[in-house]
């Protein structure tokens, strides 16, 4: 008997992007939990439908050991096959339209199953982020011209926020990201290639809390590479 896989437009929203986001089920979450399946599905998401085949060479693994985590995938509804591609002797596989994101491990019990598959889904993703990026650095200049290098950019600013301000600061950065989401997500331009971006914005571990009394004020330092 097959398994009906979930609706991930069924799961909750996140609190940080309600209606947009939706946070993965316990099951999706323990399915993607797997670093070769977040592999996958982070190779799905940048690139679009790939075959078994086709990840497999992607990732350095046989086709078979990708059928069957591609069928995992398939199964808590976080992929699907896309039959206008498919054929009789190939199936291709895509990521189901939809952001989502991993339940904050916060919630979820200390050492229980759910909080160590939330944090390894995330480690992953940023490993996978990170690796991304120095690729780009590393390879770029044998892969891209300069209409490419001219454009892409790596800033860091520092401030300093109170958490309403920073709130502030990501909710208008994430307009702009939703916005150019719905332009270009699912209707790619001719000469146009995957593009990732990148947005990390936190407090840092070893500041200080700026005291009340205090008139000085660091200068905001930005730096670009």
């Amino acid at each position: 008997m097959t398994e009906t896989p979930e609706n991930l437009a069924d799961q909750p929203s996140s609190t940080r992007h309600p209606g947009i986001d939706h946070v993965l089920s316990t099951s999706a979450l323990k399915s993607l939990a797997h670093p070769l399946r977040v592999r996958i599905y982070d190779e799905l998401s940048a690139y679009g439908p790939l075959t078994a085949s086709g990840l497999g060479d992607r990732l350095g693994e046989s086709s078979g050991s990708m059928s069957y985590h591609l069928r995992q995938l398939e199964r808590s509804g976080l992929i699907r096959e896309n039959a206008e591609r498919g054929t009789g002797r190939e199936r291709w596989w895509e990521r189901v339209p939809g952001s989502v994101a991993v339940p904050d491990a916060r919630s979820l019990p200390a050492g229980s199953a759910e909080r160590l598959a939330a944090k390894l889904v995330e480690d992953e993703w940023h490993r996978t982020r990170d690796q991304n990026y120095r690729d780009f650095l590393a390879e770029g200049d044998e892969v891209f011209g300069s209409e490419w290098h001219d454009v892409a950019t790596s800033d860091t600013i520092n401030l300093r926020l109170r958490p309403e301000q920073l709130a502030a600061l990501v909710a208008e950065i994430d307009a702009v990201l939703l916005k150019y989401g719905d332009l270009y997500k699912r209707t790619p331009s001719p000469g146009s290639r995957p593009v990732q971006i990148h947005l990390n914005a936190f407090p840092l571990i070893r500041g200080e809390v700026t005291d009340d009394n205090d008139t000085k004020h660091d200068t905001p330092r930005k730096e670009r590479s």
